[in-house]
């Protein structure tokens, strides 16, 4: 059997992420009564994330039985060349603190490279999604970066240490040499989204440290469609091996990333 196209692929995730979404949204009114625990301070994951991980494993290894697995909340499945990435709820402090601003990620990695990226939020009824090579679009519609090229006119997103993280006195470090410069840095709790809004503009730029592949596959594959650049913590780092993320307009990257790393 020949493998499915990226089309197919990408038509395969957006349907996934949003029967999905669906879930958490059935719950998003009842979340107080939903069973959560705590992976560690400030971590934490809820029947809502698992049963939209076990929808979508399920039928992604129905459709495609042949592919390898990586969520959140069940961790890695069988390996293979094609590798599908999922995080059932990115920003499940703000879903359970009933802050509108969480989605669904899915990805697909093939032979080391991702290749399709969807990333739906339920609440604003907003699916970005992107195959390599065939740009990014919103809802249908295609989507690109801004045209921001004043780093004081451009507004960044990030994610904020918390809990007992290691590297929060970096961060503060990257903020404090960040913020004069800029108009501005929004901490909105969902990586997912903040990448997205990247490639669609609403974002100039975006970094943060060590984050899980879950948390930025599929926003890579949108960022990179949508015309970003992307580095990790230094030129030659991967974002998706090191999880360090520095993406920005072409016309920002180079002040922003020497901003952020100091030199």
């Amino acid at each position: 059997m020949s493998e499915p196209t990226l089309a197919q692929d990408l038509e395969l995730a957006v349907t996934l992420a949003q029967e999905a979404g669906d879930i958490l949204l059935a719950h998003w009114g009842d979340r107080d009564r939903l069973t959560v625990t705590s992976k560690r301070a400030g971590d934490f994951v809820s029947d809502a994330d698992r049963l939209a991980e076990a929808h979508i494993r399920r039928a992604l290894l129905r459709a495609r039985p042949g592919d390898g697995w990586l969520g959140e909340e069940t961790g890695a499945g069988k390996g293979g060349p094609r590798r599908w990435i999922v995080d059932p709820l990115d920003g499940t402090t703000n879903f359970l603190h009933g802050i509108g601003h969480w989605a669904v990620s899915v990805a697909l990695e093939d032979r080391g490279t991702l290749t399709v990226g969807v990333v739906h939020d339920p609440l604003k009824g907003e699916t970005f999604s992107a195959i390599r090579g065939g740009g990014s679009t919103l809802n249908g519609r295609p989507i690109a970066i801004s045209g921001a090229r004043s780093m004081s006119d451009a507004l960044f997103g990030t994610g904020i240490p918390f809990g007992d993280m290691p590297y929060i006195d970096e961060h503060a470090a990257d903020i404090a040499r960040l913020m004069p410069r800029c108009a501005g840095v929004r901490r909105m709790g969902a990586a997912a989204l903040d990448l997205a809004y990247v490639a669609a503009g609403r974002l100039d730029g975006f970094w943060e440290r060590r984050l899980q592949p879950w948390d930025i596959a599929a926003g890579l594959v949108l960022l990179r469609e949508a015309g970003a650049l992307v580095e990790g913590g230094t030129p030659d780092e991967s974002p998706a091996a090191s999880g360090t993320v520095i993406a920005a307009t072409p016309a920002l990257f180079c002040d922003f990333a020497t901003c952020l790393r100091g030199s």
